[in-house]
């Protein structure tokens, strides 16, 4: 890789990482349920799009350790019990669901690149699905009494489906598919820039 472009992609990455924070800041304040919705995923898929499965991940990461940060510092209410019942396992969950969020995305715009506005709908698609569908499987696995505490008395598949998740999810997934036509111009940008 030359200089020229290592530059370029060092500058865009910081440019999406400093997205990803304010984004995520402001989202934490943001809640149609229990959670924040997380706005960050666009710049999450851009920057997998435009670099890569790994700065998908990286990325990803780093909205891992902003909703981390949340989660320790009581933004989050939800994920604040979750940290006082267990940091080290709240830990992994904030870092591992966003970090494959973005490596999933990356990996699926890779393989759907030859058509651009496809590889973005899906990665937008993939994105969310991961990041939320990973926090309620380790929510149910690792930290079931509180689930079932959260739940209270409502089965506990209906209440991820429709009250833990339901809106958050909804309104992540549209925000995405509205912005693929947006990721396919940026990066159809940067490919001729």
């Amino acid at each position: 890789m030359r200089a020229s472009e290592k530059t370029r992609r060092l500058t865009g990455l910081a440019l999406l990482t400093a997205i990803i924070v304010v984004l995520q800041v402001v989202a934490t304040f943001i809640k149609f349920g229990p959670f924040p919705i997380t706005l960050a995923l666009a710049p999450i898929i851009i920057g997998a799009a435009l670099y890569g499965p790994k700065s998908g991940a990286y990325l990803g990461g780093v909205f891992g350790v902003v909703v981390l940060l949340a989660c320790i510092m009581g933004w989050d209410a939800g994920g604040s019990v979750l940290w006082n019942a267990n940091p080290f396992l709240t830990a992994v969950i904030c870092l591992a669901k966003g970090a494959l969020s973005g490596l999933c995305a990356g990996a699926v715009y890779r393989a759907l690149s030859a058509t651009p506005l496809l590889g973005s709908i899906a990665a937008g698609i993939v994105s969310p699905v991961v990041n939320t569908g990973l926090f309620c499987l380790c929510l149910a696995l690792l930290f079931h009494d509180i689930l079932v505490a959260w739940a209270g008395g409502t089965e506990v598949f209906y209440y991820i489906l429709f009250g833990l998740t339901g809106i958050n999810f909804l309104v992540e997934l549209a925000v995405n598919l509205v912005l693929s036509t947006v990721i396919v111009r940026v990066v159809s940008a940067r490919s001729h820039a």
